[in-house]
């Protein structure tokens, strides 16, 4: 095999339009055509609408730096280059792409610049036998945005651009790498190929022949393999190569459509010829199919969900018992890391620990939600667990996004503490030193209702934050005197009520305040059982609060955890600065319009089930959801809300409401038991009105609910029904439902 030879040369080629000859140019001639002044003017007339001059503009190749008698055409392409280029066709977000490609790019990018109506070139270099397919979907994921997807062959030309339109260029452009598989990315439906000056890698599959997608479900078929030789004893040892090579072509080809051409090209071969290859794969297709294995069904949705095949079984239990289930893989920057090293079980937990904070970081965002109000990242949080169920893994997490307000607070109390001592050791007719009014965002739970209100009429608007492990501990300091009203400012801190104390007396804090205040605390079952008992159910705190289970642990065995890099604390501490630097006004219109629906949707399940507890919380469940799409959707730096942003959101929302109904719901039914203005069928797996028959009376719905409900109640149900025409009147004790609903 020939070594690769790196070259500065003639590295494309330019035509003077679109049907015009193009002729092989260097670096120097290619960009002084793109700082001509008339290219320029054509390009702003083009922008303005003057659609026809388009067809007018110079073009050239980024696939092939040279043609045969310069004719542009796939059968005459002489030096083929393994590029590609992506047109990103939506408007206005060529920094935003560059931006993220420059951060972290999964192809090494050669020129990003803005093409003549605003869309978005990106040029990369294409890895040996990767296809443009897989390209496309790495680039998809990189920058949030889709690729157009017809496969470009090496004749493509596109149009210049002046060189204020570009906003990266490598020096790698202007090089030819002689020596590669210059035919990666050739339109592979051809039936010819392009003689090459260029050499050849060694390969066992015609370059000319038809080529199928190298990836299933976004996933390469090499990341499959590759770990399915990790679950089945390793790659093949001498004297084991054809029986593990038929194992594996049985298992793939499911995922394959059974096609023989496609496991030819993605099967690995290990010394075997084409003619051996083919027995191997013959024999494996001879089997009648059989569907999707077991063991490659978890290998795929292991890679699909971003974690560690061997958890899958566990993410499938966390699932089944939770009703979410996380996609590590679709995670953005910081929520992505947090994850690292934490079992599949305790996902939730985590990702539950850490919103407050990056609520709290995110203090300068405003965004409005489904109903029209302004709303900010406030969030609350309590993860509960019995004694020894790992509820440090939360901590652990929490204390990395906290380094960046521990190291400026340890600034602040020191200036403070000198500002004390200065304070206590002046002389009897000295005057006292100026307060320094610091600022300090971490308070610890058991601060004083005096000592916050202190901080946060030092706060200047921020956000202030407390991270608790004990949550006992907390309701032993709160529980009377002036700790007593720290549940009302927990309340006020969703959605920055106002607080305040007034004394005549200078040892104690007065002011009115803003309450911007979001936690986090660890806690026992038993501890949470005491915070939030029957007679203070209702008072609001615990629909406001987002709570998290740790798994089990019982007669479990002991869990496996793996310290997250210095590279992923350093994107955390990234995810942090990104966060703290979005300030203003957030339009999400994706993402109001998707919880908008699942409260609707929510609502919906709780009056045909006449469920109070659900209709109570599915209220302040879509907020915390909302809100946490919110910092998902700043952290992934997108323009707009991706899919996995909104999924993300209802996951959160759905979670969320199941947590406070299993936690609260019980003790939330007596009340409204006990004030008999409401009813109750907590955890109903059937929907009363469903069970009612198409004409029904009140006796029909009274037998339902079995004596739970005052006949008040039942009317304010059939009235809730007829508002929202789920059902007409057809006489004077009969009901009939509206098929338009059902």
């Amino acid at each position: 095999m020939e070594s690769a030879v790196i070259m500065t040369m003639k590295f494309t080629c330019i035509g003077k339009g679109h049907g015009a000859p193009c002729v092989p140019a260097t670096k120097e001639e290619w960009e002084a055509l793109r700082r001509e002044s008339w290219l320029a003017q054509m390009c702003e007339r083009i922008e303005k609408g003057d659609n026809e001059l388009k067809h007018r503009l110079p073009v050239w190749t980024p696939h092939c730096a040279e043609f045969k008698d310069n004719h542009r055409a796939i059968a005459d392409a002489v030096k083929p280059l393994n590029r590609l280029m992506l047109d990103f066709d939506e408007k206005g977000h060529t920094d935003e792409i560059c931006a993220r490609l420059l951060e972290k790019s999964p192809l090494v990018p050669l020129l990003i610049e803005e093409s003549v109506r605003r869309g978005t070139h990106v040029l990369v270099e294409m890895p040996d036998a990767m296809t443009p397919e897989e390209a496309q979907q790495l680039m998809k994921e990189a920058t949030g945005f889709t690729p157009d997807a017809a496969v470009k062959d090496v004749a493509r030309c596109i149009y210049m651009v002046p060189e204020s339109h570009t906003r990266f260029v490598s020096e790698r452009l202007f090089e030819v790498n002689l020596g590669t598989d210059s035919h990666g990315f050739i339109n592979k439906d051809t039936a010819g190929c392009a003689e090459s000056s260029v050499s050849l890698k060694e390969s066992s599959v015609n370059p000319c022949q038809k080529e199928f997608p190298r990836a299933f479900k976004g996933i390469p078929y090499s990341s499959i393999i590759a770990e399915w030789w990790r679950r089945n004893g390793g790659e093949p040892a001498e004297g084991e190569r054809n029986v593990k090579l038929h194992k594996l072509a049985v298992n793939l080809r499911a995922i394959c459509d059974n096609k023989k051409e496609l496991l030819m090209q993605v099967m690995p071969r290990f010394g075997l010829s084409d003619v051996e290859l083919k027995s191997v794969v013959d024999s494996a297709c001879k089997e009648p199919p059989k569907g999707v294995s077991k063991v490659m069904q978890g290998i795929i949705d292991a890679l699909e969900l971003g974690i560690n095949p061997d958890e899958i079984e566990d993410a499938e239990a966390a699932a089944e018992e939770t009703g979410v289930k996380v996609n590590v893989k679709s995670l953005p920057i910081g929520l992505k890391e947090s994850l690292v090293g934490v079992p599949v079980s305790m996902h939730m937990p985590v990702l539950c620990g850490i919103m407050p904070i990056c609520g709290a970081y995110a203090d300068g965002v405003e965004v409005e939600y489904c109903d029209g109000n302004v709303h900010r990242l406030g969030l609350m949080a309590i993860i509960r667990g019995e004694q020894a169920s790992n509820k440090s893994v939360v901590k652990n997490a929490v204390d990395i996004w906290k380094r960046q307000f521990d190291d400026e607070d340890s600034l602040a109390r020191k200036r403070e503490e000198e500002w004390k001592e200065r304070k206590k050791g002046r002389k009897a007719n000295e005057k006292a030193p100026d307060d320094p009014h610091v600022l300090i965002r971490v308070v610890p739970v058991t601060v004083s209702c005096s000592t916050l209100l202190k901080r946060f009429k030092n706060s200047n608007g921020h956000t202030l934050y407390s991270f608790g492990e004990e949550l006992d501990t907390l309701r032993k300091t709160n529980g009377a005197g002036s700790w007593s009203s720290k549940y009302d400012i927990y309340r006020l801190a969703f959605d920055r009520g106002e607080w305040g104390q007034d004394y005549n007396s200078d040892a104690a804090e007065s002011g009115v305040v803003k309450v911007a205040y979001n936690w986090t605390m660890l806690g026992t079952n038993g501890a949470l059982r005491k915070c939030f008992k029957a007679d203070n159910i209702e008072n609001g705190l615990s629909s406001r609060v987002m709570l998290a289970e740790m798994p089990d642990s019982s007669f479990a065995k002991m869990p496996k955890f793996r310290k997250r890099s210095a590279d992923d604390e350093a994107k955390i501490q990234e995810a942090v600065t990104r966060l703290r630097s979005f300030t203003g006004i957030l339009d999400v219109p994706r993402l109001r319009k998707a919880i908008e629906a699942w409260v609707e949707e929510k609502r919906v399940e709780a009056a045909k089930d006449i469920d109070h507890v659900k209709d109570t919380y599915r209220k302040r469940a879509a907020v915390i959801g909302f809100r946490c799409g919110v910092i998902f959707h700043i952290l992934s730096g997108a323009a707009r809300e991706s899919k996995s942003c909104l999924d993300f959101a209802l996951m959160m929302a759905e979670y969320c409401l199941q947590q406070q109904i299993k936690a609260f719901g019980e003790a939330l039914e007596s009340q409204f038991v006990d004030a008999r203005d409401e009813c109750i069928r907590y955890g109903s797996n059937h929907s009363i009105f469903d069970q009612l028959s198409p004409a029904f009376t009140m006796d029909d719905l009274r037998a339902l609910k079995r004596g739970f409900c005052s006949e008040a109640g039942l009317r304010k149900i059939i009235s809730r029904w007829y508002r929202d025409h789920w059902i007409e009147k057809t006489d004077k004790t009969h009901w009939k439902k509206l098929n338009a609903t059902l």
